[in-house]
This record gives C-alpha cells, sequence and structure tokens, in this order.
C-alpha cells in the first residue's frame, strides 16, 4: 500500500513545531523591522580589507554573550544555574589587563599569553569553586553562584584598584577587535568553541550524560553515571567560555573595568538558552538554538537603538518581545490561540438522529 502523500497544512504544522521556527522567524521579523530605519541595513562593504556593515557588527558584539550562552546551556541542562558568569567576565579581563600593562613591553607575544592564560586560569578555577558548592556540598546553584556573582566584583576592583585600566596591546587587540581574513576574529573564536561543544555533545556520549543529569541525577548516579563529576565539569566550562567572553570585552575597548564589564550578561545568556528552546528544569538542550537566541538578543539591542526606543524605556521594551517569544514557543499558548482558530474553522461534522441505532466496533 502507498503511503499518503504529506499535505501542505501538515508541512506547515511540522516546520512550526520545529524547535528552532520561532527563534529564527523572530530574529529575521527584527532583522528586517530596521530596513525603514537604516535602508541599507543588510549592505556589507568592504573598507581596508575588513568586512563592514550592520550584520558583521550584530555577530561582533553579540560573540561574547553567544560564548556565556553556550556555557550556561550545558549548566542548565544539568538542571543547574550560573549567576556568577558576568563576575568572572571582570576579573578575566581585570588579571589580563593588569598583567600586560606591568610589562615593559605590551607587544610581547609571550607576555600576552602568558596574562591570558592567567586570566583563564582563574576562571576556570572560579567554575571549579561553583561546581564544588553545587556537586560536593550540595548548596543551591542559584545561591552558590550567587556568592561568585556578588564577591567576584569585588575581586575585579581590589584588582584593577577601582580604575579602569587601560593597555596598548596590538596582539591583545587582535582578540575582540582585530580582522582576520577580512572578518572580526572574534567570530572564529566563537565558531571553533561552538564547533568544539557540539562535537564533544553530540558526536560522543558527553552529551547524552549531561542530559541524563538533567534529567534525573539520583537515577543517573545509580546507573554507574558520575553526575557530581558532570557537575563540576560543566560549571568549569561555563566559567572557561565566561573567561574567553572576558577577553573579547577587554581586548575589544583596550582596557578592564571592573565595575562594568559583563554587567547583566549572565542574565541575557539565560534569556538566550530559554529563546533556543532548552528547559530550564533541565534535560535536553539545543546549542544551535542557543546560538540563534543570542543573536536575538544581540539584535534586540541593535534594534532598540535604529528605530529610536528612549533611553529609560529600552529594558521595558526588550522584556516584552522576549516575553512574545517565548509565549510562541510555549505549545500551550499555540494551542490556546491558534488552535481555537482551527477547530473554529474546521467543518462540524452533522450528528446522528437520536433514533440511530449505535454503531459497533468489533477489535480484532
Amino acid at each position: 500500500m502507498s503511503t499518503p502523500a504529506v499535505t501542505t497544512p501538515s508541512r506547515w504544522r511540522a516546520l512550526t513545531h520545529h524547535h528552532l521556527f520561532w527563534p529564527v522567524a523572530v530574529l529575521i521579523a527584527l532583522l528586517l523591522v530596521n530596513v525603514p530605519f537604516t535602508p541599507d541595513f543588510f549592505a556589507i562593504r568592504m573598507t581596508d580589507g575588513h568586512l563592514y556593515g550592520s550584520l558583521v557588527s550584530i555577530v561582533l558584539f553579540g560573540s561574547p554573550l553567544i560564548l556565556v550562552a553556550v556555557g550556561m546551556t550545558l549548566v542548565i541542562a544539568t538542571g543547574g544555574i550560573d549567576l556568577s558568569v558576568g563576575a568572572v567576565v571582570a576579573i578575566t579581563g581585570a588579571l589580563t589587563c593588569s598583567y600586560i600593562s606591568d610589562q615593559a613591553d605590551q607587544n610581547a607575544l609571550a607576555g600576552v599569553f602568558l596574562a591570558m592564560g592567567i586570566g583563564l586560569v582563574a576562571a576556570v578555577l572560579c567554575g571549579l569553586w561553583n561546581g564544588f558548592l553545587v556537586a560536593r556540598m550540595g548548596i543551591q546553584p542559584i545561591i552558590a553562584t550567587l556568592i561568585i556573582m556578588v564577591a567576584g566584583r569585588g575581586v575585579a576592583q581590589l584588582i584593577t584598584d577601582g580604575q579602569i585600566i587601560t593597555i596598548n596591546s596590538e596582539p591583545y587587540k587582535l582578540i575582540g577587535g582585530g580582522y582576520w581574513l577580512t572578518l572580526p576574529f572574534s567570530i572564529f573564536v566563537v565558531a571553533a568553541v561552538v564547533a568544539v561543544t557540539i562535537a564533544l555533545t553530540r558526536r560522543t556520549a558527553l552529551g547524552l550524560l549531561v542530559e541524563s543529569v538533567g534529567g534525573n541525577a539520583e537515577a543517573s548516579r545509580l546507573v554507574g553515571i558520575r553526575s557530581m563529576r558532570i557537575k563540576i565539569m560543566v560549571y568549569m566550562f561555563c566559567a572557561l567560555c565566561a573567561g574567553i567572553a572576558g577577553l573579547m570585552i577587554s581586548s575589544n575597548t583596550s582596557a578592564a573595568d571592573g565595575n562594568n564589564a559583563g554587567l547583566w550578561i549572565e542574565l541575557d545568556a539565560i534569556l538566550a538558552v530559554v529563546i533556543g528552546g532548552t528547559s530550564l528544569l533541565g534535560g535536553r538542550f539545543s546549542i544551535g538554538g542557543t546560538v540563534i537566541g543570542a543573536l536575538v538578543i544581540q539584535t534586540l539591542t541593535t534594534t532598540i537603538y535604529t528605530i529610536g526606543v528612549p533611553t529609560q524605556t529600552n529594558l521595558v521594551f526588550k522584556a516584552a518581545v522576549v516575553i512574545v517569544v517565548c509565549l510562541l514557543q510555549s505549545p500551550k499558548f499555540r494551542a490556546k490561540v491558534f488552535g481555537a482558530r482551527g477547530r473554529a474553522a474546521a467543518p462540524v461534522t452533522p450528528a446522528a438522529p437520536a433514533d440511530a441505532a449505535p454503531k459497533m466496533e468489533v477489535s480484532r
């Protein structure tokens, strides 16, 4: 017997139920909103061998958020949360720039690499501390990571003596503000981190282990999975991603600001993860969806400035758009709104007469 052809409504229904459909649709809508205000919004031009344009700027300025959101995805997939990533960004940038500023030759590659190594090691240690408190000590993730979120800013301020440390290092400038092969170098860094993360979580058993720990940590422990080790590892990876983002932010500005660097980036990262379709309850996750969600957040920020939303209301506007995206992703909301219309438009089958004999079905 031949298989019946899939109808267009069925294809559309399957498409709209894909977890990436609504984030991509919102991203495209936000990009199109900018066109009436900036007619050449999609234009990309070459200047001095570098590509420039609004789309390039969105990816460039959204690179730190993508990195932080990718690390946050794995933490949330285990059923946790990490509020300390903003402070880790500040600590990493402060340590790196402080070390470079103390060097006689700020352009020496050895000194720059050593400074970056010091900053990233400090970031990983912060993640190890978070993982220890959550996995070993049993402290709630929101409380455990809140410790570094609060204290980390003070540590960054101590490192910089409460001042903004400025540097003049061309090699370090490459990470967040340099170009390579006509594109911002940070794009290649983000692409490498995302590719490695997808390879490790989808081409190996690591992703399944993370999802099992997030789905039911106790059951995964009983079947032999070292859930504590998995949790510590993802917190360390999340802090490493935040550390790389800290290098990008301080490199792009050639300065370290312990007070404002990475401020509230943890909230944008959580929003990006949720928009990308990953549940805050843990379990299954989507790295690709998180990247789309981060681009949505950055595009929304760009759109706010493009259309001239007043500064005092831009956070309200941003929150409203995020609420709309989350509602569109909710199956219950779509069932109530779009399902009601579908039922209203569906043909009504005539009722059988009251005296009609009931049909009996015989099970075979």
